[in-house]
């Protein structure tokens, strides 16, 4: 069994490099701002039917299959790997698509894990999304646990100034964001154009409450960050998140305490 594990690995890597060589080979400028615009506008157009929650709203996969046709290589997906549907549902659109991940140094060492199996397990290329700083760097640049100080600040640092660095490279990022997380995600679209990184941004479980998110892990047998299921239903750094109890808010464990409930990367 460990060989055909092996096998299987070595497979996937030689696949994931040679798709790496096809893309190089076909890449293509970027289309400008106002191309893009107009992608959206067609997009709203094809995908969003009636308005947000209509009956006649695109399903997830409808959305994930637009965005494959029409983005074709310049597409990314964000994943804080609290789980793996994302990346799966997009895969099997678009093999070895990107799945950037916000490599903070915070992280649980269960989230540090699940990257790596999906990594190992998907048929996805997984990147490294990485601050300009360690956290030792960090620590001596702004003093130790900025984090606990200033979290805006850490956050800005470590996730939200990395991301727009790399998100330059494509011309859309596909999120996990969904309207039953928080009263602050509850008018989130399907497609819509992301100013602040100057791009197009896709939301293609929008629409999906967590049920809807373990059914689908449950059916295809996709990748679960053990803590998933073990009280913490939004999963970020460690020092900043903490188990929710039963009917509480889903993000209510994120940076508890402090006047603070997103990260920047979706406002």
């Amino acid at each position: 069994m460990r060989d055909a594990a092996r096998a299987r690995t070595l497979e996937r890597t030689s696949a994931r490099a040679a798709h790496a060589t096809a893309r190089a080979e076909r890449a293509r400028p970027h289309r400008t701002p106002d191309e893009l615009r107009e992608v959206v506008a067609r997009g709203v157009a094809e995908l969003a039917g009636s308005g947000i929650g209509a009956p006649d709203e695109a399903t997830a996969d409808e959305v994930v299959a637009w965005a494959a046709r029409e983005f074709g290589d310049s597409m990314a997906v964000a994943c804080s790997m609290a789980d793996a549907v994302l990346p799966h549902l997009v895969a099997r659109h678009s093999p070895w698509v990107d799945v950037l991940f916000l490599e903070t140094g915070y992280h649980f060492a269960e989230t540090v894990g699940t990257r790596d199996a999906v990594e190992q397990q998907m048929d996805v290329t997984v990147v490294d999304v990485l601050p300009r700083l360690t956290v030792p760097e960090q620590d001596a640049a702004h003093g130790k646990d900025l984090w606990a100080r200033d979290p805006g600040a850490c956050c800005a640092v470590r996730k939200v100034e990395p991301l727009h660095r790399t998100l330059q490279g494509y011309e859309v990022w596909v999120t996990g964001v969904r309207r039953d997380e928080a009263p602050t995600r509850a008018q989130t679209p399907l497609v819509t154009w992301d100013e602040k990184n100057g791009l197009v941004k896709i939301n293609p479980f929008a629409a999906w409450t967590f049920d809807d998110l373990l059914a689908y892990a449950t059916e295809h047998q996709v990748i679960l960050n053990p803590l998933l299921t073990d009280g913490y239903p939004s999963i970020g750094c460690a020092p900043c998140t903490r188990r929710v109890a039963p009917g509480e808010d889903p993000r209510s464990g994120r940076w508890a305490g402090l006047d603070k409930t997103e990260c920047g990367l979706h406002v």
